[in-house]
């Protein structure tokens, strides 16, 4: 029992941290790229967990890590670091962080549909009630009646909200793989495993795009930096390890249930940060989908 109340706390915890991070990189990407603010990020939370690793476990580097862990935290790394965040954060300089977050709240059903087929974990019928109620809250955010109150028409650009379901599917099966990998081993470590992969992914990326200028201009920029500092140390550092805690002491289903309420928690942040003009339908449709979600894993 005392396991399981630790997974829901860091659970929580992670909610509070994606919440400030996506805050942080929202506005550093819309003045720097989303491809620079991925990298420059990642190498601040190495750095981090280096040495929080070097105090904690007496070793800089994961060196007592199996090649089981190695390969399933290294494709996890790839695939919801390099993949999933390289299109959220393009969403969140093409639509916002408030509804890429809330396009997020999809992560739990991918990641029960994911369980189904690789682990034959089961869905009950309320599962798929609550796949089917997340889908209406989001369809009530981002869709809208066109201008002759006929036409159904996306609220925000499709290429946008594409991104962000793309972020979502890298999301919920980094998720899973870290699961695979982890085991009982070290979260912070672990996290430290899957940011390796995501650094060398970034910098093919980096260098196929030529954006090395672009990274070395971004540092120059102090607010910018300050940004991705206070992003980096809440989200990989911090809020990527706290979710791989909640992983290891509760059910992956329950942790993806609890850190969904960020579209509802950063609603106060779009708000006064970003002075966005929220509609009540926007609010509600968050609530549905948050609820959705909640009985998607009664």
């Amino acid at each position: 029992m005392l396991q399981s109340h630790l997974g829901v706390l860091a659970a929580l915890a992670t909610a509070l941290c994606w919440t400030v991070t996506a805050v942080a990189f929202e506005s550093a990407g819309k003045k720097v790229g989303s491809l620079c603010v991925n990298l420059i990020r990642l190498l601040i939370a190495f750095i981090l967990l280096s040495i929080f690793n070097f105090f904690t476990r007496g070793m800089i580097l994961p060196i007592d890590a199996s090649g089981y862990t190695w390969l399933w935290l290294l494709l996890s790394g790839l695939i919801g670091f390099v993949l999933g965040d390289l299109f959220l954060f393009q969403a969140y300089v093409e639509i916002g962080s408030r509804i890429s977050q809330l396009i997020m709240s999809i992560v739990p059903p991918i990641t029960a549909v994911t369980g189904y087929i690789l682990m034959g974990e089961k869905i009950t019928l309320l599962g798929f009630l609550g796949m089917t109620i997340t889908i209406i809250g989001i369809a009530l955010v981002i869709l809208t009646k066109g201008s002759d109150d006929k036409k159904i028409t996306f609220s925000h650009p499709i290429k946008g909200l594409t991104y962000a379901f793309l972020g979502a599917l890298g999301q919920a099966f980094g998720l899973v793989f870290s699961k695979f990998g982890m085991g009982s081993y070290n979260p912070f470590a672990a996290t430290q495993i899957r940011i390796i992969a995501a650094i060398f992914g970034f910098c093919i990326v980096v260098t196929v795009k030529k954006h090395w200028r672009n990274i070395y201009t971004s540092l120059k920029d102090k607010k910018t930096m300050k940004n991705i500092t206070i992003g980096s140390f809440f989200g990989p550092f911090i809020g990527v390890s706290l979710s791989l805690l909640a992983v290891q002491h509760a059910p992956t289903a329950i942790v993806s249930t609890i850190t969904s309420i960020t579209p509802i928690l950063i609603i106060p942040a779009s708000i006064f940060v970003f002075k966005e003009k929220i509609v009540p339908k926007e609010i509600f449709g968050s609530v549905i989908a948050l609820i959705g979600v909640a009985l998607l894993f009664l």
